[in-house]
């Protein structure tokens, strides 16, 4: 059974025991976390599409913990110039375990 979620802007296909990464959830580690925005679900030849949600189906979640991308440098520079502009970022994320899908 598989099911795909929509969260932080993005879309994830996710099975049971799946361990995803995804934006940073206002959730404590050790907790559980509850997506309601699930777009579809399939379990063999059944498959269900929402428009846009389907109705009823939820993926019950197992928070893991947080933590930050590797480092992406951002580099500016104009040619002939003496414009140079570094910076780097790390993105934020959740860490989650897949524990059950409903739907």
């Amino acid at each position: 059974m598989y099911a795909i979620i929509e969260t932080g802007g993005k879309q994830y296909k996710v099975c049971e025991g799946d361990v995803i990464r995804v934006e940073k959830l206002k959730a404590a580690a050790e907790s559980k976390y509850v997506f309601d925005n699930v777009l579809a679900v399939g379990n063999g030849d059944d498959f269900k599409i929402g428009a846009p949600k389907v109705d009823g189906a939820s993926v019950e979640a197992s928070v893991i913990g947080d933590g930050k991308a590797k480092k992406v440098i951002v580099y500016k520079y104009k040619p002939k110039k003496t414009f140079h502009k570094k910076k780097g970022h790390r993105q934020p994320f959740t860490e989650l375990k897949i524990e059950k899908i409903n739907g």
